[in-house]
């Protein structure tokens, strides 16, 4: 096992940058997610570790040795793509041992590794039949198999469940979290689904436009969101980014001369804000309450929970009510929410101004 650090790195195809001095370590043995939407520069990031991209500028280091010039064979990681990359005419057996047989390792040592990497994987009554007699997420095994054969340092995962359907990606989050948790090799993995980085994760690294935004544990990033960014794109339903004003007095947010919300934040000067709440921590309140009287557009009964889209002037805010209610699209209800669950935003920079705790 290694760490991997990642310093100051670059990529440009001829006039475009897509990774704009890049710099996070992954720790020896943990499970470090890079997450960002499509064109953000994480799979080009992942393929530059793998050495399937050069790297124009700053170092890339496994277990301490800088790996820029290194042969990807020679590099000691295994990579699982997003579409298997299984030989149709192999059998299980055989695709998880090639790897081993192209380095001649021992007949004997191969049959022991495929037989144990199939056991983690419970592959090993699927050893005989080939791709095209298994399901997409015994596919999928097949492919972590043929990477778990070859003990490597780091394990890199491009997106490796977005071709699955979504039960079966619940499914297989929870097996690659069990089988990290008993080999403990360190891994990168690529997705844009934050769902997958938020249950996954020991390390979250979200990216947009070839720049990390922020880096931290999953719980970190939900709860002290660098940006709004980064506040939107982590959670899901996404956090709402209402536009408002702070009175610098009271702790209040006012939008169109009526004060709506209450912050826990102490010493905001008086100015233009973005106030950040996340659809869970609104609840309906009384008229007297403070919060935001919103129209209702949509409701989506989920049975524990609502789902409920309504308009507040030209912008739509999401609530997830755990309680059921009775309101019906083109009512009005009142919205609030708890101070320290309103985070605030620069106006312009769109930055956290400060802890909302």
């Amino acid at each position: 096992m290694a760490d991997v650090q990642i310093r100051d790195v670059h990529k440009a195809y001829g006039e475009v940058e897509t990774i704009k001095g890049v710099s996070v370590d992954a720790p020896d043995g943990q499970f470090v997610v890079l997450v960002g939407p499509s064109g953000c520069g994480k799979s080009t990031l992942l393929r530059m570790i793998a050495g399937l991209e050069e790297i124009d500028r700053g170092t890339i280091s496994i277990g301490g040795r800088v790996i820029n010039q290194v042969e990807p064979k020679n590099r000691d990681i295994a990579m699982v793509f997003q579409n298997y990359a299984l030989y149709p005419h192999m059998t299980v057996a055989v695709n998880m041992a090639f790897s081993l047989r192209l380095a001649r390792t021992p007949k004997a040592e191969i049959a022991r590794r495929v037989a144990e990497a199939a056991r983690i994987l419970g592959l090993t009554e699927y050893l005989e039949r080939y791709p095209k007699q298994l399901s997409g997420g015994q596919r999928q095994r097949v492919a972590m198999g043929r990477a778990i054969v070859r003990n490597p340092q780091v394990y890199l995962f491009d997106e490796p469940l977005s071709n699955l359907d979504a039960k079966l990606r619940v499914q297989m989050r929870a097996e690659l979290k069990d089988i990290h948790a008993r080999l403990k090799t360190t891994t990168l993995y690529v997705t844009h689904d934050q769902i997958e980085a938020m249950t996954m994760a020991n390390t979250i690294v979200v990216m947009r436009d070839g720049i990390i935004e922020q880096a931290g544990a999953p719980l970190e990033l939900y709860d002290h969101p660098a940006n709004t960014f980064v506040g939107s794109f982590i959670g899901s339903p996404a956090m709402n980014l209402i536009e408002g004003h702070c009175d610098g007095q009271n702790g209040a947010i006012k939008l169109d001369g009526e004060a709506v919300l209450r912050h826990g934040v102490h010493g905001v000067p008086a100015g233009p804000v973005i106030c950040g709440i996340r659809p869970e921590h609104l609840a309906i309140v009384d008229a007297e309450s403070d919060g935001i009287d919103v129209v209702v557009t949509t409701l989506e009964p989920t049975g524990s929970d609502t789902l409920v889209q309504a308009r507040l002037g030209d912008q739509i805010i999401a609530a997830q009510l755990r309680e059921r209610i009775t309101a019906q699209p083109g009512d009005t209800i009142r919205l609030g929410s708890a101070p320290e669950n309103t985070h605030l935003f620069d106006a312009k920079s769109e930055r956290r101004i400060a802890a909302s705790d």
